[in-house]
């Protein structure tokens, strides 16, 4: 069974830092196009980042380009997302989602795209 489980959420003051781990049981994320999603409450699923199965494509929404930065480490099995500088519209619950695709170099940030996704983590901004 394919599951996602998301870490590293939690409470953090503005212009602050998190790193957001989304790690794999039963498959191998590298053959894997992964997305992070956000959602706050009372607002739509907004795609935040995405990175390809070779790990050479990524793609970021504007709200976060320039603080954001997603990773792979093969070794740890896990895709992540740095997230510095942040503000409290960053304010949501974070999901990782992820797609086998044999198109290695390519990500969307768009949750159509996505198969099997986390259950999230909970990120606050706040002072």
């Amino acid at each position: 069974q394919l599951q996602l489980v998301e870490s590293g959420g939690g409470l953090v003051q503005p212009g602050g830092s998190l790193r957001l781990s989304c790690a794999a049981s039963g498959f191998t994320l590298g053959y894997y196009a992964i997305g992070w999603f956000r959602q706050a409450p009372g607002k739509e699923r907004e795609g935040v980042s995405c990175v390809s199965s070779s790990g050479g494509r990524t793609n970021y929404a504007d709200s976060v380009k320039g603080r954001f930065t997603i990773s792979r480490d093969s070794a740890k099995n896990t895709v992540d997302l740095q997230m510095n500088s942040l503000k409290p519209e960053d304010t949501a619950v974070y999901y990782c989602a992820a797609v086998l695709t044999t198109a290695q170099h390519a990500c969307v940030v768009q949750g159509y795209w996505y198969r099997y996704w986390g259950q999230g983590t909970q990120v606050t901004v706040s002072s």
